[in-house]
């Protein structure tokens, strides 16, 4: 049913779930997966200013994404990895359009039934109501 399933992350562990989730149906499809991490970036730095810090959050990204990845090495599923530089929400739905994603999973807080507008802004609510394909919110 599925053939490509993007799984964006922010690194914490609660993207495990969504990658775990992610990795069962791609077993089950024979579909290809693909872990992106956005490292947002800062606007209105100078040309060149933030380069060494950007080269640092990528190589630290590699590293955590690696380690996530470990975790499901020896499943019968294609996973790369991609690190792109931008606003979250924008990227995101840029690469899945890009990619001929056909699903994205990924990780989502519980909201909160006294205070329900406060879920209204994230990130995960945001690529929900954009991406052009079915996204599945994981808790």
């Amino acid at each position: 049913m599925f053939k490509h399933i993007l799984i964006p992350t922010d690194l914490t562990d609660k993207s495990l779930r969504a990658l775990e989730i992610a990795a069962k149906i791609a077993v089950h499809d024979q579909a290809r997966l693909t872990l992106l991490h956005v490292i947002e970036t800062i606007e209105d730095a100078f040309e060149g200013e933030l380069d060494d810090f950007y080269r640092k959050l990528g190589r630290r990204a590699h590293k955590k994404m690696d380690q996530f990845l470990k975790l499901h090495e020896t499943k019968e599923i294609r996973i790369d990895k991609e690190i792109i530089y931008g606003k979250r929400v924008k990227e995101i739905i840029r690469f899945a359009g890009d990619r001929d994603i056909d699903l994205i999973i990924l990780s989502s807080h519980k909201v909160e039934i006294d205070n329900p507008g406060l879920g209204w802004g994230t990130i995960s609510y945001k690529v929900g109501i954009l991406a052009h394909c079915p996204v599945m919110l994981v808790k």
